[in-house]
């Protein structure tokens, strides 16, 4: 998903976030670069959906055992 495109997914849900304008004139300012900001975001809104959906965590990492 790119950087419009996620902006456009998220709206109807609403979340507290960093805004937009807030991004976009971080890229612009070179304070940042989209992709470090599009990472980040949808960091942000995993966590927040995932809080406000009630969702347990889950480990992507198999477990090992040591013998």
């Amino acid at each position: 998903m790119g950087y419009e495109t996620f902006w456009r997914e998220i709206k109807p849900f609403c979340l507290i976030m960093l805004p937009r304008e807030k991004c976009d004139a971080d890229i612009a300012n070179g304070v940042t670069d989209e992709e470090t900001v599009l990472y980040v975001m949808k960091n942000l809104a995993r966590m927040e959906l995932a809080s406000i959906l009630k969702l347990e965590w889950r480990i992507d990492i198999p477990m090992m055992s040591v013998h």
